[in-house]
């Protein structure tokens, strides 16, 4: 459904432009329907950046990003971006910044109604809106005509959610949507994914929190610096992490039954970079200049005998 080729993007900054910052490094991956890939990656691993290139707010430098055999590269002008978001949308981290709080939250269905469905009626359209709330958990009567400061975080973030779903999605770009939330909403925002993954949605999932992109996705993509390090199944990225990056990753999240003392030894001995054969280095390959190596079924990995990954 989605694929990514060579995708790049590469930023113009300090006076006038004169210097560039890449910040994406030919990246490729694919999201199917009904499923769930991770980008998981610290701040400043370009994993937004990818979520803003996919939702075309801002252009590839280059590479090609597909969306259903069509170049998204090819979308320009009024109707063929508004079929696009028609089929492809963005919820983001912060939701309380998606609403203007001197409207009431579920203005934000009567934009929709505006641009998509001018030609329908007040009854069938409240019925419609009615029924996204309920998809994603929210009694109707609780939200409706209420204000964003009278609402929680969790309720704002599903109110967007519901939004996109009054379309004909068929990719959700989730970008750190839980990352503000409590736990309790937490798990119940992830289950509502689970749900729409059930019904065939895709769902591009950003995150930095190496727990949630295992507990909902069915492929990982680990970033690095703009690089993908390392991506493949879930289970086999965090069972088997074979480049050094990502087992550092793995390594440093705190466990209860592990003192200070074990887990600094512990990430001291999967951090060294230079430890381990490269497998792309290894078959002739020179350090940082060959891409991801399949080390299995579904799993690859970059190159990592410079740190270069």
């Amino acid at each position: 459904m989605l694929q990514l080729q060579g995708v790049g993007k590469t930023y113009r900054i300090g006076a006038f432009g004169g210097q560039s910052l890449q910040a994406v490094h030919d990246v490729g991956f694919g999201v199917g329907a009904g499923e769930v890939v991770s980008l998981i990656g610290e701040s400043g691993s370009g994993k937004s950046t990818i979520g803003k290139m996919v939702l075309r707010l801002i252009p590839a430098s280059r590479g090609r990003i597909t969306f259903e055999d069509g170049d998204i590269a090819g979308v320009r002008g009024h109707a063929r971006s508004k079929e696009y978001y028609r089929r492809v949308q963005g919820v983001f981290q912060d939701p309380f910044s998606c609403f203007n709080p001197i409207f009431k939250a579920d203005r934000v269905f009567e934009l929709v109604r505006a641009e998509y469905f001018p030609a329908s009626a007040a009854a069938p359209w409240r019925a419609k809106v009615e029924e996204a709330l309920t998809t994603v958990g929210l009694d109707p009567g609780q939200v409706l005509g209420k204000y964003p400061h009278q609402l929680s975080g969790g309720q704002l973030q599903r109110l967007l959610i519901a939004r996109a779903l009054l379309l004909d999605i068929r990719l959700l770009v989730a970008d750190e949507i839980i990352s503000m939330l409590d736990a309790s909403t937490r798990i119940d925002v992830l289950n509502l994914l689970g749900d729409l993954k059930a019904r065939g949605l895709g769902i591009l999932f950003i995150t930095h929190d190496l727990s949630l992109g295992n507990y909902i996705s069915d492929t990982a993509v680990i970033l690095r610096r703009g690089r993908i390090v390392e991506s493949g199944a879930t289970s086999e990225v965090f069972a088997s992490p074979v480049h050094p990056y990502t087992r550092r990753l793995l390594a440093s999240v705190p466990q209860l039954h592990t003192s200070w003392e074990q887990a600094e030894a512990e990430l001291g001995g999967d951090g060294a970079e230079g430890e381990r054969t490269c497998p792309g280095c290894g078959d002739g390959g020179r350090p940082g200049e060959h891409g991801l190596v399949d080390v299995g079924d579904r799993h690859a990995v970059g190159c990592f005998a410079t740190g270069a990954g």
